[in-house]
């Protein structure tokens, strides 16, 4: 897989995509660097961010005349590659604007990159990081508060009074467990323990069992992609009959063909183009999440079933709101400084997951348009609500 993503890169993926275009006639004008996970724990992940990506270029290939190149790079699910691919492309590979990554931890030392080479980085991960000292940085993703209020709002209509923990040991899982902590007790529900495990454990059951000894109504799980799977494996195979809860870093195939039966009825929120299909027509990201489904089918002759090559797609359609407004030359640092400034302008953008509203001090731009929750039944995401 790394070798072909560097190959269709290197030839900007004009030809993979069908676009007429050899690499030797490809002047691109633009340029923007995507570092996610094809390989490693996180690839279940980043190879949708990187279809997306795709998708996306040949949605919309070009900005005011000016062609753009888009240069992908396996990050291996590390957080230290993913840093050494940010200045790769940002110092050798004169990139305009950065975007990725697989991971919280990752996407964090993108930033950190971003930040101190004065690039724009769009992320695809709910990454939480100060505003005032990263001016350079926003997200496409939701919020993790944004979602995890509204698990804890359907906990409450569903009569939950407790509620147990387990989630990854990096940042991912501390970003859930925190959002959870903050609204669970104003919505009257206790959460009961804390348990943790690595992305590459192969088994969460000794903190299933120390769960299961404090008799929680419901579970919540802040896992993501596959490894995500496991506690509701676990959960499943000791015989726990209450619900458990998700979030959006659940929403992937893989995760589902891992979790099968024991995943039927899990909940768990998404942004809306899960379940594009199922929404009231007058719902504002519908048409543009049915042009996004059609794309990609074009692209990768299959159906997108995945909240996270959406992201990608919604990434690249705030760039090039944004490149359309920015001033001076593109591979400049006044371009640069101009792309950053139009991005946190950004105002009213429609995209699959949901309307993109940016300001500077803000890393987010989206609000509740941009959530739904979900059900996991017989495999398929049905809309909850």
């Amino acid at each position: 897989m790394k070798s072909l993503m560097q190959t269709l890169t290197r030839s900007a993926l004009a030809t993979a995509l069908g676009l007429g275009l050899g690499a030797a006639a490809f002047a691109a004008d633009l340029k923007v660097g995507l570092s996610v996970s094809l390989s490693g724990p996180n690839s279940s992940l980043g190879v949708p961010y990187a279809k997306g990506m795709q998708a996306a270029l040949a949605y919309k290939p070009e900005v005011n005349g000016r062609k753009i190149q888009l240069i992908v790079l396996d990050d291996g699910s590390d957080p230290t590659t993913a840093g050494r691919n940010a200045r790769k492309l940002v110092e050798e590979d004169k990139v305009d604007i950065l975007m990725g990554t697989s991971g919280v931890p990752a996407a964090i030392a993108m930033a950190q990159v971003g930040r101190d080479a004065k690039v724009p980085m769009i992320g695809l991960t709910p990454i939480q990081l100060d505003p005032a000292e990263n001016a350079w940085v926003f997200t496409v993703a939701q919020p993790t508060q944004l979602m995890i209020d509204a698990v804890v709002q359907r906990m409450k209509k569903d009569g939950v009074k407790s509620v147990g923990y387990i989630g990854f040991t990096d940042a991912w899982g501390d970003l859930v467990y925190n959002a959870l902590m903050k609204s669970a007790p104003e919505a009257g529900i206790k959460v009961l323990g804390n348990e943790r495990y690595a992305r590459a454990d192969a088994s969460v059951t000794g903190q299933v069992l120390k769960l299961l000894a404090m008799k929680p109504d419901a579970v919540m799980t802040g896992g993501a992609g596959t490894p995500g799977a496991l506690p509701f494996l676990a959960l499943t195979e000791r015989g726990f009959k209450g619900p458990m809860y998700g979030q959006h870093g659940l929403i992937n195939p893989d995760f589902v063909r891992v979790v099968g039966a024991a995943g039927q009825g899990a909940l768990m929120p998404t942004g809306p183009v899960i379940v594009a299909e199922q929404l009231p027509d007058g719902y504002p990201t519908k048409k543009i999440a049915m042009d996004f489904r059609n794309v990609f089918q074009k692209v990768n002759n299959a159906p997108t079933s995945d909240a996270f090559s959406a992201y990608s797609f919604d990434g690249w359609l705030v760039f090039t709101d944004a490149a359309a407004r920015a001033k001076g030359e593109p591979g400049t640092p006044e371009f640069r400084l101009s792309l950053r400034d139009a991005i946190a302008s950004t105002r009213e953008v429609v995209g699959t997951h949901g309307v993109y509203n940016f300001k500077p001090g803000n890393l987010y731009g989206v609000d509740e348009r941009a959530r739904v929750i979900v059900k996991l039944d017989n495999g398929q995401w049905k809309l909850a609500q």
